[in-house]
């Protein structure tokens, strides 16, 4: 074990995900309310595991053992009730990013062999998913919530009712190795491809937070949580985390609500959000008066959080914001930081049980390609030309790809991508130094930058900003008073009216960098 590992008991997790739950409920207790919807609905555990076993026995008829079924919902009971359900009987959900594109998502229901979508039709007309639904019925069956509550059969209501008495007689007893769920990568650099998830994977996850975050989290806290399900973020921490632990969970469909959500999080009480960067400085912006200052912790992921960010949120509402680290391969947390060691610009030290390798990277001193090792990295990957096979990870290391420093302490410094840099005059320059750079010269606006060939150094940087009147001369300035390198400067600053994120909140790169090829183009042309 080197100096910053943190022994972590990987027997406790060996139980599969709705065991986890049931144990959950058992001391907890069943009349304990362990999710609120956004209808205001609230579910005890009894409810949502009555429920599990009687949508269950509903929704897996006619499939095999370990099939994939695909999950196409908001995040919801509805979606958690459907994933619990397909776990209680042995199958595997496979959470559907809808927000991908007909062409994504028909390469992950190839790639893991769906042959049903579990979907809601109220969701698919509010979200105006109509045509993607009749597009995507020609190769598979959609399942939808509203009939199968109206039609449950005898059997699936014995399974309701008997199912919460007597669980060890009715669920499916899967393996802690088999795979629990399905996600797929946000597709920021290339075609998505699915991530296979154990049921080791996510419960170890979980206690390695909580044991990570001790005495942070009370029985008393609410977790809010708007970041969709098929996102893993969103699906663990968001979720998972307060259902087996025994915190209730308040769910909201979409982080997309910037002016109800701050609203609803002062409605519900609630302590702790998770969010990204990009949404929760949209939240702090719209809240009116006090609607935050009830949480005591906001804790963020999925992109790095801004100086701006972190200031607006501390002198608005006083409160401190955690900023961790992971990967949807990781389910998905590998760094965290702690309230008694929060360090701004770090994502906090790796998670008990965690172990990491650097490589070196050349042009980048002090820093190296991060690997990762431990109980929440994933069994593999399973790519659409080798559909339903999972391909295990290399001597159980995942390559995160991203250039990482690790402080005397412990904590973790993410430098940027390795494919988010850009080789200028023989020097590795990192995008989201540019990025942040322009944050902080204009804080009100969003911005981009992306790397293009350059005949004379090699490679350039361009800079898509939604800030009107930005001047190349303006960021050069700043960049000289504040000891920043000129190579961080971008050659070409383009105006754009948004920057595309995905469903996640994380920046579309892939949209990024087709935005800046056609500026370009349209310029020398």
């Amino acid at each position: 074990m080197s100096e910053f590992e943190t022994y972590f008991d990987v027997a406790k997790a060996q139980k599969n995900v709705f065991g986890a739950l049931l144990e959950a409920r058992k001391k907890s207790g069943g009349k304990t309310i362990a999710l609120e919807d956004a209808d205001g609905r609230k579910l005890s555990y009894d409810d949502l595991v009555r429920a599990s076993f009687a949508l269950g026995s509903a929704l897996t008829k006619n499939t095999d053992t370990e099939e994939a079924i695909g999950v196409m919902l908001p995040t919801s009971a509805g979606a958690l009730i459907s994933f619990f359900a397909v776990n209680a009987f042995g199958r595997v959900p496979a959470m559907l990013n809808f927000t991908a594109g007909l062409s994504n998502i028909q390469s992950a229901c190839k790639a893991a062999g769906i042959k049903k979508i579990v979907t809601a039709t109220q969701f698919i007309e509010k979200a105006n998913l109509g045509d993607l639904r009749d597009s995507l019925n020609k190769d598979v069956e959609f399942l939808y919530l509203e009939d199968v509550r109206e039609n449950l059969s005898l059997t699936d209501k014995i399974y309701g009712g008997a199912g919460p008495i007597l669980p060890s007689l009715f669920r499916f007893k899967a393996h802690w190795d088999s795979t629990a769920v399905i996600l797929f990568t946000s597709g920021t650099e290339g075609a998505p491809k699915g991530v296979a998830l154990s049921h080791l994977n996510l419960v170890s996850n979980v206690q390695q937070i909580l044991q990570h975050v001790s005495g942070m989290l009370t029985k008393n806290d609410v977790i809010y949580n708007p970041l969709p399900t098929f996102h893993c973020f969103g699906l663990t921490a968001g979720a998972l985390i307060g259902l087996l632990s025994g915190i209730k969970v308040v769910l909201h469909p979409s982080p997309l609500q910037i002016k109800e959500i701050p609203k609803r999080i002062s409605e519900t009480n609630a302590t702790i959000l998770f969010a990204t960067d990009t949404f929760l400085s949209q939240y702090a912006r719209a809240s009116h008066n006090d609607e935050l200052s009830k949480l005591r912790y906001v804790v963020c992921g999925a992109e790095s959080v801004k100086d701006e960010t972190r200031q607006l949120v501390k002198k608005k509402f006083n409160i401190e914001i955690l900023e961790g680290y992971g990967a949807t391969e990781a389910a998905p947390v590998l760094a965290v930081n702690q309230p008694n060691l929060n360090r701004s610009g770090t994502v906090g030290r790796p998670l008990p049980g965690v172990k990491l390798h650097f490589e070196e990277v050349e042009g980048i001193s002090g820093a190296g390609r991060m690997k990762a090792s431990g109980p929440n990295v994933m069994k593999g990957y399973i790519f659409v030309d080798d559909p339903k096979v999972i391909q295990p990870v290399e001597d159980m290391w995942h390559d995160t790809g991203d250039v990482v420093s690790q402080d005397e302490d412990g904590s973790l410094t993410i430098r940027g991508r390795l494919k988010r840099f850009a080789k200028i005059g023989g020097e590795m320059v990192s995008l989201a130094v540019v990025e942040n750079c322009a944050k902080s010269i204009w804080p009100d606006f969003e911005h981009a930058a992306a790397v293009l060939p350059d005949d004379r150094k090699g490679e350039q940087i361009i800079l898509l900003t939604t800030t009107p009147q930005a001047e190349r001369m303006d960021m050069l300035h700043w960049l000289q008073n504040h000891g920043v390198s000129e190579l961080s400067m971008p050659r070409k600053l383009y105006y754009v009216e948004e920057i595309p994120l995905l469903g996640s909140g994380k920046m579309d790169i892939g949209k990024v960098q087709a935005i800046a090829e056609q500026k370009v183009s349209e310029k020398e042309n």
